[in-house]
């Protein structure tokens, strides 16, 4: 048992889209990545994901609406919800998801999707 500086943890990586393990909880993970850019238009069959926004500001696109998620602040995406995250600007934001939770969801891109995630 440690505790987990999340600005050391944001400092260890410059790419968007690749989320890196930083800690298991319950069958759940905490995940760190950093975004920027268009995400592509999914969902997820069995998971639900919370979206926690450390810093810069995350659009989360659904198909009937925008939902601005600031920092400080978090989005749950429930299960078969389509969604799309966009951030104009780069954000840093944890997600806590089920560990069995594919970054794409139902979608598979060559660019975006993450079989295999570092641990940091």
């Amino acid at each position: 048992m440690d505790k987990v500086n999340i600005c050391e943890k944001f400092s260890l990586f410059n790419d968007y889209w690749n989320p890196r393990v930083v800690a298991d909880l319950n069958g759940q993970q905490v995940k760190a990545v950093k975004l920027k850019g268009e995400f592509v238009w999914h969902h997820h069959e069995h998971e639900d994901e919370l979206f926690m926004v450390i810093e810069g500001k995350l659009k989360m696109e659904f198909r009937d609406k925008v939902v601005e998620v600031h920092p400080g602040e978090f989005i749950v995406v429930p299960r078969m919800v389509e969604h799309r995250p966009v951030a104009d600007e780069e954000v840093s934001l944890l997600l806590f998801e089920p560990a069995s939770t594919l970054n794409t969801g139902n979608v598979t891109n060559d660019e975006k999707t993450r079989h295999q995630l570092e641990r940091l």
